[in-house]
């Protein structure tokens, strides 16, 4: 360990655990240390490139401080309360740490389960998930006003309060894109003369079933 890396200090350090040394109640472990902390799936199918043999089930950590925290004082920590590894990584990009637990960007290496991460001590998995997909989150949002064929702000808020509440923050932090982009298309010229034209349609249908005695078309 050189001078360079005890200098080192951050308030996002990944870390990890080995489920054959582990303790089994790591997770009250780790409430009990109460730093927020987010887990990835036991990684028990990954491959050796060079053995070709399954590695050792194990996790990977993080550990959200809020101070600076250096290399040796979580070092220390993870190897004396979690009998983990001593050697510890600052998060550089918490977007890709989040895809590696799962190897959501690795189709070459065995995907694991999203549901099967853990979390704690205060640690908001939902607003992370938010926080780090936001534009696949902002495309689901406007996949809802299209396919609900939603044109008021209040009604996407129910809508997204019934049916999805990660979406329903996303919502909340970009209120006003989303207002202007329900009023303007509310007031889209093309959408109100295709609506004009249904409607025209449909009483034109109830006339001619009137006149030949039909019902008209459902």
């Amino acid at each position: 360990m050189t001078e360079t890396t005890n200098k080192q200090r951050s308030n996002k350090w990944a870390f990890l655990i080995y489920k054959e040394s582990a303790p089994e109640n790591y997770i009250e472990i780790l409430n009990e240390i109460q730093v927020p902390y987010i887990l990835s799936p036991w990684h028990d199918k990954d491959i050796d490139t060079k053995t070709k043999e399954f590695k050792k089930s194990h996790k990977h950590g993080a550990l959200f401080f809020e101070s600076l925290k250096s290399y040796t004082q979580v070092s220390e920590l993870i190897s004396e309360k979690l009998n983990g590894p001593s050697h510890v990584q600052i998060v550089m990009s918490p977007r890709g740490m989040f895809d590696y637990f799962t190897h959501a960007e690795n189709p070459e290496k065995t995907s694991y389960d999203i549901k099967d991460i853990e979390s704690g001590a205060g640690f908001d998995l939902d607003k992370f998930l938010l926080e780090q997909n936001s534009d696949t989150f902002m495309n689901d949002v406007i996949d809802v006003i299209e396919d609900q064929n939603i044109t008021e702000f209040e009604e996407l808020v129910y809508y997204a309060r019934d049916n999805n509440y990660t979406l329903l923050s996303l919502i909340v932090q970009h209120t006003f894109f989303f207002s202007k982009y329900l009023d303007s298309r509310r007031h889209n010229p093309k959408r109100k003369k295709q609506q004009d034209e249904e409607t025209n349609d449909e009483a034109n249908e109830i006339i001619d079933s009137e006149v030949i005695g039909t019902e008209p078309q459902k």
